[in-house]
């Protein structure tokens, strides 16, 4: 019995991790070469094309032009869990910025 390790949902996961950390490039003094800002628009352009995506499969699906139902609710749990992840860090983000603010001087 052989255990496969690696699962095309895995390797989807570890493609978009590397193509989301190959835009940076350490700089000067550990900067990066791309902002914060560029990073954060990545990824929601990159979550935005994981909908686009999956509503299309899934529209695919529903008018009888695919029969590939696994595949289209595969790639809506992906797009689900990817706007998931994307509210988690945003929630972060929000829960940094009001302890700056509540921050004495």
């Amino acid at each position: 019995m052989k255990i496969e390790l690696s699962s095309p949902m895995l390797e989807a996961i570890t493609a978009s991790r590397m193509s989301l950390t190959s835009g940076f490039t350490p700089g000067v003094n550990g900067e990066s070469g791309v902002g914060f800002a560029q990073a954060m628009k990545h990824a929601v352009s990159h979550m935005d094309g994981q909908q686009h995506a999956a509503h299309l499969k899934v529209s695919a699906v529903e008018s009888g032009q695919s029969d590939d139902l696994i595949g289209a609710m595969l790639a809506s749990q992906e797009a689900n869990l990817s706007f998931s992840m994307m509210m988690q860090v945003r929630n972060k983000l929000m829960a940094a910025f009001d302890d700056i603010i509540k921050m004495q001087v």
